[in-house]
């Protein structure tokens, strides 16, 4: 069927995960470096499996464009370690000479950071409902574990932004940022900013996706005082190239 210049064919093989839905070519899927990457995801997960292949893609990818870029990586909100796992397999980690530092409280979000617009759209009721069923790690010796494949992690345990003192990097190549919540992340941005170099990446997990409008306004605020733009895309995250 053609309408305005487009041809749909091949239906059957869309992609549908995530809350994505689309006909276009995810061929990335099919790449063996990409599937090794994302088989260790599931690997730390233990087998859960999100269906976030698209966003791993393109985390994948910014973490692949940071690799070149002078400073080390930065993840804040890590629970089981899914992308950071993908993304330590995809890169030649080893050979980087990067440092790369995990940050959580690994007990879950933390409650009390949640704001009144936030609580009134839903979100704290869907972190406690998740934080009910098991959705959060909490077991710091499996995420040691997991990570102990590869050199220079650094597990930072505690909450944002108490914590961020702790995080020693003098420059930022690569900032992901997916804790659910509008004040950590916020804070962790601010943070990090000035450590970010020319070319350094943020991804933000959530940025556009359904339901965390409240979490999206509040980077935005950020982001005007700071100069910066990002790009939302499909799968919901949100992209900074400094």
């Amino acid at each position: 069927m053609r309408r305005a210049g487009y041809q749909l064919i091949n239906v059957r093989r869309m992609y549908e995960f995530d809350g994505l839905h689309t006909v276009h070519n995810a061929r990335f899927r099919e790449d063996p470096r990409f599937q090794a990457a994302y088989q260790r995801a599931l690997q730390a997960s233990h087998g859960v499996d999100p269906h976030t292949e698209w966003r791993v893609h393109i985390g994948l990818w910014a973490a692949s464009r940071a690799s070149s870029i002078p400073g080390d990586f930065i993840e804040c909100g890590v629970n089981a370690g899914f992308l950071s796992s993908a993304i330590l397999t995809y890169l030649d980690w080893t050979g980087l000479g990067k440092k790369f530092y995990l940050v959580d409280t690994f007990e879950g979000p933390v409650l009390k950071q949640f704001a009144e617009e936030e609580i009134a759209g839903g979100r704290l009721a869907a972190i406690e409902q998740a934080l009910s069923t098991g959705a959060y790690v909490t077991d710091i010796e499996r995420i040691r574990e997991n990570y102990a494949e590869w050199p220079r992690i650094e597990i930072v345990k505690g909450s944002v932004p108490e914590v961020l003192p702790a995080v020693d990097a003098q420059r930022v190549a690569f900032l992901h940022l997916d804790m659910n919540c509008a004040y950590p992340e916020t804070a962790a941005l601010r943070h990090f900013w000035r450590r970010i170099s020319t070319g350094g990446i943020v991804l933000f997990d959530d940025y556009a996706y359904f339901g965390y409008n409240e979490q999206a306004k509040a980077i935005d605020e950020v982001l005007l005082s700071l100069g910066a733009e990002i790009l939302i895309l499909p799968t919901g995250q949100g992209l900074i190239v400094k």
